[in-house]
């Protein structure tokens, strides 16, 4: 029974808890996460940008829904700004409230289930993607480790964050909302092939598990 309590801790809270409170506790090393985040939502944005279709065909209320991982990181920035007033202190003496709660959550479950469908996405076709030409390169290691990233970045939003269960169906709406846009409109993220009702059907149960997922891992 230790040993499982243990391995659930250990899974719930992959790294040592004095790392995850001097990376997030020193204003340099925060700061350099900030400004990783911000490169990498740029780098998203240039993505989409230049993709097809593309956020210049649609309405800017529609960015968000369409652009998912840049939607992940600027959730995760501003989830990781609200340390910046609270810098030396324990992230255990971190305050939450409920609007708190849903940034975290949110912030957490996009970072994590588009780390995931990316990997996904990719793999399903991998005949379109593993190359050694520098575009195949980029188009398939280069994303796929920068959205490893993601799930990194996911892992230590719990040290600090909260949820509750109003954050975690509000989670599970956007996401579903996120999914019917995505696949209802034709509006997932540009791949080389036509995602049809398998990649569907698996993005919408990454939706339920991702916000199962953050049920586990956050206190409330």
């Amino acid at each position: 029974m230790a040993d499982a309590a243990d391995l659930r801790a250990r899974l719930r809270r992959p790294f040592p808890k004095r790392w995850v409170q001097y990376y997030l506790g020193n204003p340099a090393s925060l700061g350099w996460l900030l400004v990783a985040d911000a490169a990498a939502f740029l780098v998203g944005i240039s993505f989409y940008v230049h993709s097809d279709p593309s956020l210049r065909d649609l309405s800017a209320l529609a960015y968000p829904l369409f652009g998912d991982s840049p939607t992940a990181l600027a959730l995760a920035a501003l989830s990781v700004a609200t340390l910046l007033p609270h810098l030396g202190r324990s992230l255990d003496e971190v305050p939450s409230n409920r609007l708190l709660a849903l940034v975290h959550t949110l912030a957490f479950v996009w970072l994590v289930k588009y780390g995931v469908w990316t990997a996904i996405a990719l793999n399903l076709r991998p005949g379109l993607y593993v190359g050694f030409t520098p575009t195949l390169l980029w188009e398939y290691w280069g994303i796929l480790l920068t959205h490893l990233f993601f799930l990194l970045h996911a892992a230590v939003i719990p040290y600090y964050g909260r949820t509750s269960r109003g954050a975690l169906a509000a989670a599970l709406l956007l996401l579903l909302l996120n999914d019917a846009f995505d696949y209802g409109l034709g509006l997932y993220p540009p791949l080389r092939y036509e995602a049809g009702p398998l990649l569907a059907g698996i993005t919408v149960v990454l939706s339920f598990l991702t916000v199962g997922y953050a049920y586990w891992v956050f206190d409330r």
